[in-house]
């Protein structure tokens, strides 16, 4: 505790009053003593870690109290004033870090990982970076919604190092979306110092590179941030556009507790410690006889009587009980599939011709609904499957991206926190591992964590047999079969391309849309004029057979068509599965009873393909009724090759007729 009223910040209080003054101190004095509380039950193994925002309070009372409860703030784990500033109840936040049912995960994930609508407050995730994205995503949704609201997100100086924070900046700044990105430069990231994280003077020096106002503030100065903070809000609404604030401050303890400060100069610990943000406010206040001892006595135990009374509350609560039912309902937001009918007139359409005609019917079905991607404007998209929208729905609603996967599937799911639906193209399929992280790790598991859905459907052109070659050939749905969360589509027909992408958008859940480039334009069919759904986990039986099951999807679907068009002999069910998560095993079981062989065709390398885990679930559940092994056909073992000698020895089509005929003769 500082014993002089002497401040080391200088204080201009300008136009806020007294009152605002008080709330501000009382603002950042609560975050201070839960912390002190919160240190202490870590000792005692009460909590099991604290990322301390001691030091740090001013930033976050300042932001918070500037932004109206409407706008959207994304905290990080210093961020402890953004929580209690917009009052969520202590109880609740005692619960969250103790990990019991009153808090906002049900014990899924701790600290500040989580999000709350009702407060409008959406916490971060450890990677740190994709917060900025979706900060976008929310601000983008202001803009369409004319709201002329202002979303405020956080990182620290580590964090500016990131490519989601070059990647959400830009996208801010091109498309000039109302956000605050407030960087808290605070020293260390963990244990690296800023001149070991970056060579510019001041990290308010990169707004310059993306046509973006900066401003650098003193983030121990409670007026000086509330203040600028109101000003530039204020700005923002009136004209929209993204501002990079820089708050000079200090991190006063360890990166968590467990780290400790060893690696801190004694002597610039020492330094920090004389510019306490709430000790120098509070003897700021003193001076100016706006606060007196006696007031800051009954405050502060009017504080520590409301936190003890919360904890206990939170000490009272029943631990969780582990729930296998309530685990797995809850990986998806609930939804409702409702049937669509198509009349009966038809158009011969190509697989190309029958997304593009869903699309656009989606986007008159949603009104608000956002096609994003790389190209998708005025020239259609490299497939030409988004032609002609621009005209229909305008650039508010098909928009061009910036060649940024990682921001654009960020600013999707901030899209959809923000009540509206989005589709994201990936120009090809390959591209989204430059998104991988915001994907597996943002849109998967956001529902499950804090019960926000990820309404994105991600569109992806994949697929060879076009002479594309490693980068532009792939079909990696694999990658995202494994991910709890996701669900996962790959139509191989027109008719079942349109209305599955109908669901796709209907559902509030995230969904990766595979669509084969080579059959975009080799394959006809009938297909109603009219919008229509296919639901969800529903395989298409084909043909109808006795001496084997083939199971497949996409391109392989055709090949085993190929195959049995030039072996009339062979009496096989062939099974479509359309949609690999959820994925309809019923059809699977019930056919491999009745044939009692399987041969599964992917297009997919072989080890740790979807054919894999469909061979072990046929293993599993039809043991009994399998007259021979599961056989799997899949491609080589090798990137995807570019000339066609080499493409033609990798795909699995080549392989897959003396395989079936191997197996029927087994």
């Amino acid at each position: 505790m500082l014993t002089s009223t002497r401040s080391t910040i200088t204080f201009d209080k300008k136009n806020v009053d007294d009152r605002t003054l008080l709330k501000l101190y009382k603002n950042m004095l609560k975050p201070r003593l839960i912390e002190e509380k919160m240190l202490i039950l870590l000792r005692q193994g009460k909590i099991s870690k604290w990322f301390s925002g001691i030091g740090q309070e001013a930033i976050s009372v300042g932001v918070t109290m500037a932004l109206d409860n409407e706008e959207y703030i994304l905290p990080m784990h210093r961020n402890l004033g953004v929580f209690t500033s917009r009052n969520i109840p202590l109880h609740r936040l005692f619960s969250q870090w103790q990990g019991k049912a009153n808090g906002f995960t049900k014990g899924r994930d701790r600290s500040f990982h989580f999000g709350t609508q009702e407060y409008n407050i959406v916490g971060m995730i450890s990677h740190l970076g994709p917060q900025l994205g979706v900060a976008d995503g929310i601000a983008l949704a202001s803009l369409l919604k004319n709201k002329k609201q202002v979303t405020a997100v956080f990182t620290g100086e580590g964090g500016t190092s990131e490519g989601d924070f070059h990647e959400a900046l830009n996208v801010a700044s091109v498309w000039q979306l109302p956000v605050l990105f407030c960087v808290e430069n605070n020293g260390y990231g963990l244990s690296t110092p800023t001149n070991e994280q970056y060579r510019c003077k001041d990290i308010a020096d990169r707004g310059k590179g993306y046509g973006m106002e900066s401003f650098i503030l003193d983030g121990n100065n409670v007026i000086e941030v509330y203040s600028k903070i109101k000003k530039l809000a204020q700005s923002i609404r009136k004209r929209p556009r993204p501002i990079l604030v820089e708050f000079k401050t200090f991190r006063m303890r360890g990166h968590e507790e467990a780290s400790g400060t060893k690696y801190v100069p004694k002597a610039l610990l020492q330094e920090w410690a004389k510019k306490d943000p709430l000790e120098n406010f509070q003897a700021y206040l003193k001076d100016e006889k706006i606060l007196t001892e006696k007031q800051v006595v009954a405050i502060k135990e009017g504080f520590v009587h409301e936190i003890n009374e919360n904890l206990q509350i939170a000490f009272d609560e029943a631990p969780i009980v582990a729930d296998l039912t309530t685990e797995l309902n809850d990986i998806y937001k609930p939804f409702e599939y409702k049937e669509v009918n198509p009349n009966s007139e038809t158009e011969e359409l190509r697989l190309i011709d029958a997304i593009s005609q869903g699309l656009k019917q989606s986007m008159q079905q949603h009104k608000d609904l956002v096609i994003m991607g790389q190209d998708v404007a005025e020239y259609g998209g490299v497939f030409k499957i988004t032609d002609g929208f621009v005209k229909e729905f305008g650039k508010e609603r098909v928009r061009n991206t910036p060649i940024c996967e990682s921001a654009i599937v960020e600013a999707g799911m901030g899209l959809s926190i923000a009540g509206i639906k989005s589709v994201v193209e990936m120009q090809f399929a390959d591209f989204v591992t430059s998104g991988f992280n915001p994907v597996v790790n943002y849109l998967a598991k956001s529902h499950y964590r804090w019960n926000q859905q990820a309404d994105v459907v991600l569109r992806m052109p994949c697929g060879g047999g076009v002479a594309a070659g490693p980068f532009h050939s792939q079909t990696n749905e694999a990658w995202f079969t494994k991910t709890p969360g996701l669900k996962v589509v790959y139509p191989a027909f027109p008719y079942d391309a349109k209305g599955l992408l109908a669901t796709a958008i209907n559902d509030p859940n995230p969904v990766l849309f595979f669509e084969h480039k080579a059959l975009y334009r080799s394959i006809r069919q009938d297909v109603p004029i009219d919008y229509y759904t296919i639901p969800f986990g529903k395989a298409a039986l084909l043909k109808e057979g006795n001496d084997i099951t083939i199971i497949s999807y996409g391109a392989g679907i055709h090949w085993a068509l190929e195959t049995l068009v030039n072996n009339s002999d062979i009496s096989a069910d062939l099974i479509d599965l359309r949609t690999l998560q959820p994925l309809d095993t019923e059809t699977i079981y019930n056919s491999v009873r009745k044939t009692g062989k399987v041969i599964v065709l992917q297009e997919d390398s072989l080890f740790g393909g979807i054919a894999s885990d469909i061979s072990a679930l046929i293993m599993e559940h039809c043991f009994e009724d399998l007259d021979a092994p599961v056989k799997r056909v899949a491609s080589l073992e090798t990137p995807i090759p570019f000339i066609n000698q080499l493409e033609d020895q990798y795909m699995a089509k080549g392989r897959f007729e003396d395989s079936l005929k191997e197996l029927l003769a087994y």
